[in-house]
C-alpha cells in the first residue's frame, strides 16, 4: 500500500529511480576496468551536466534562480558530487557493489539526525523506529560484524560512510534552500558546481591523461551519467520537493537491495541467511515509514536565503 499523498504512479517513478540507482553500484565497478577512480567520476559528473542541461531544456524550464541561488546550488554540488562521487569512487576500488550500497545507504540514518536541527522536522516514535530497523537491516546485509573476517578493508568502509554523510548533509540542505519549483535548475548548478570541485580534484591527486575513451567507457559513463545521474537526481528532486527528507531518504533503503541481487548475479557476490533476514527488515522499514504518522507531509518552506 502506498504511502499517504503517494499515488501508484508516483511510487513506481520511485521505484524507477531506485533500479537506475542500484545499478549504479554496478557500472561503478565495471568502469573501475577502464578509468581510475577519480576520472571515473569526473567522466560520469559531465555527462551528467550535459545531459541535464537537455532535460531543463526539454521541460521548458524557466529560469528561476537568482545569482544567489544559482552559487547556493554550486556550493552544495561540493558535498553532493564532488565529495560523496570521489568517496565512492575510491571505495569501490577495494569493495564489491553490494557491500558498497549497503554501506553508503546508511543515509537515511544520517538524513533523520540532519532533518531535525536544519528543517525542524519532528519524527515519530514510528518514524525513528521503522529507521532505526531498516539501519539494522542494511547492517545485517552487509555482514559488518565479520568485516575482520570478509578482509573489507576499513579506511574503504569510513570513505563510504564519509560519502554517505555528505550526501545527506547536501539533501537536507537542497531541500532547506529550495523551493520544488526551483529544483530542477538548481541541480544543474549543483552537478556543475561539483563537476568543477571533481575536475579540479582529479588534476590534483590524480594528474594522468584521460582516460581512453573506448565503448566499454562510453557504455559505462553513459550509463551513469544519463540515466544515473541527469534522469536519476531529476527524479529524486521532484520527490525532495514534495516528501520529507527523511522520509524519502528511508524508503532509499530499498536501493541496496537492488545492488545486492544484481551484484549476486553479476558479481558472484554470496547471500548468507543473515542478509536475506536484513532484506526483509529492509522492507518492513519502507513499509514502517510510509505507514508513520506525519510521515509524507509536505516539506516546510524553506527559510530566508542566505546571503
Amino acid at each position: 500500500m502506498p504511502a499517504r499523498g503517494w499515488s501508484w504512479t508516483t511510487w513506481g517513478v520511485f521505484l524507477l529511480v531506485a533500479v537506475i540507482w542500484g545499478f549504479n553500484y554496478i557500472f561503478v565497478n565495471l568502469g573501475l576496468d577502464y578509468a581510475s577512480p577519480l576520472w571515473l567520476a569526473t567522466l560520469r559528473a559531465a555527462v551528467g551536466v550535459a545531459a541535464s542541461a537537455a532535460i531543463l531544456v526539454a521541460v521548458g524550464g524557466e529560469r528561476k534562480l537568482d545569482r544567489r541561488g544559482r552559487r547556493d546550488a554550486m556550493l552544495i554540488g561540493i558535498p553532493s558530487i564532488t565529495v560523496f562521487f570521489a568517496l565512492w569512487f575510491e571505495a569501490a576500488a577495494s569493495v564489491l557493489p553490494g557491500l558498497t550500497s549497503v554501506v553508503i545507504n546508511t543515509l537515511p540514518l544520517w538524513i533523520a539526525l540532519l532533518s531535525a536541527p536544519i528543517l525542524s522536522h519532528r519524527l515519530t516514535g514510528r518514524h525513528w523506529a521503522s529507521v532505526a530497523l531498516g539501519f539494522v537491516g542494511v547492517l545485517l546485509i552487509s555482514q559488518i560484524g565479520t568485516l575482520a573476517g570478509s578482509g573489507l578493508p576499513l579506511g574503504a568502509v569510513i570513505e563510504l560512510l564519509l560519502a554517505a554523510f555528505s550526501w545527506a548533509l547536501a539533501t537536507v540542505l537542497f531541500q532547506w534552500r529550495f523551493r520544488r519549483e526551483e529544483m530542477l535548475e538548481a541541480n544543474l548548478f549543483q552537478l556543475s558546481g561539483g563537476t568543477v570541485g571533481l575536475v579540479i580534484l582529479t588534476l590534483i591527486l590524480a594528474p594522468t591523461p584521460l582516460p581512453t575513451m573506448g565503448l566499454g567507457l562510453l557504455a559505462t559513463v553513459g550509463y551513469l551519467g544519463i540515466l544515473g545521474t541527469a534522469v536519476g537526481y531529476s527524479i529524486w528532486l521532484d520527490l525532495l520537493g514534495r516528501t520529507r527528507a527523511a522520509t524519502l531518504g528511508a524508503y532509499l533503503f530499498v536501493v541496496p537491495v537492488v545492488a545486492l541481487l544484481a551484484s549476486i548475479l553479476i558479481f558472484h557476490e554470496q547471500l548468507s541467511y543473515t542478509q536475506f533476514v536484513g532484506v526483509v527488515l529492509v522492507l518492513a522499514s519502507i513499509y514502517g515509514i510510509g505507514g508513520a504518522r506525519g510521515a509524507s507531509d509536505p516539506p516546510t518552506t524553506p527559510r530566508a536565503q542566505p546571503s
